[in-house]
């Protein structure tokens, strides 16, 4: 049966491959934060979220445990979303500058959004083999995305995460590229190039490691470099 971003999401919202991650995404939806204790939780795997015919892949971490864990929608509802949608918006992306629940009316242009592991885990760390059960669903969605002209991973996980599937995505050569931000590296002739960028988490946003002229910038340069209209990646070698 062919795939599709419908069969897909339903087999991350009903997945539970890492226990311990099923564990702590079901307590935290019971337990709720005191500010949304009169909110239901998502409590579920989260699926991507975005344009299907996107140039543009951006890469997360994994949901926020009172954010997408919560609203149930990848980066909404928490302090990176905040930031992260707003340099959306400043680039041309997002319709919108927000992104606070399912149904507020936010659209992606040109952007898919999506995740290295799809449930929250405890302390914001996935362990390193979280992610590799959870790298089929990235693989599936860079699968169903055959207009994506780039990959914008968030932080060294997310750079991990692309790596490791690159051979089998793109039959190509695992990238040996280190992660850094602003960097970027080929994925082969005629398959997008992978970016890096810093997480917007608070931990970087907050001490001014990442700001947002910062990611606007990345995010404008990336975007003009699908028509030619501004410079060129620089290649890492």
């Amino acid at each position: 049966m062919a795939d599709s971003f419908e069969i897909l999401r339903r087999e991350i919202t009903d997945c539970v491959l890492c226990p311990r991650l099923v564990r702590y995404r079901e307590r935290v939806a019971q337990e709720k934060k005191r500010e949304f204790r009169d909110e239901p939780y998502w409590g579920r795997g989260v699926p991507g979220f975005g344009d299907p015919t996107a140039r543009l892949v951006v890469v997360g971490l994994a949901p926020a445990a009172h954010g997408s864990n919560r609203t149930g929608r990848v980066f909404t509802g928490d302090r990176s979303a905040a930031f992260l949608v707003r340099a959306f918006h400043a680039a041309g992306f997002a319709n919108q500058p927000t992104s606070l629940h399912r149904g507020d009316g936010l659209r992606y242009r040109d952007l898919y959004l999506t995740a290295a592991v799809r449930c929250a885990p405890p302390g914001n760390q996935p362990l390193p083999a979280e992610r590799v059960r959870c790298a089929p669903y990235l693989e599936r969605e860079l699968r169903l995305l055959p207009n994506a002209r780039a990959v914008l991973a968030l932080g060294g996980f997310a750079w991990d995460a692309v790596r490791g599937i690159a051979a089998d995505v793109y039959g190509v050569p695992r990238p040996t590229a280190p992660f850094a931000h602003g960097v970027c590296t080929p994925l082969g002739a005629g398959r997008p190039m992978l970016w890096g960028s810093y997480h917007p988490s608070p931990q970087n946003t907050n001490t001014g490691k990442l700001t947002l002229p910062m990611l606007t910038a990345l995010l404008e340069r990336i975007r003009d470099g699908f028509d030619g209209s501004g410079p060129r990646p620089r290649h890492h070698a």
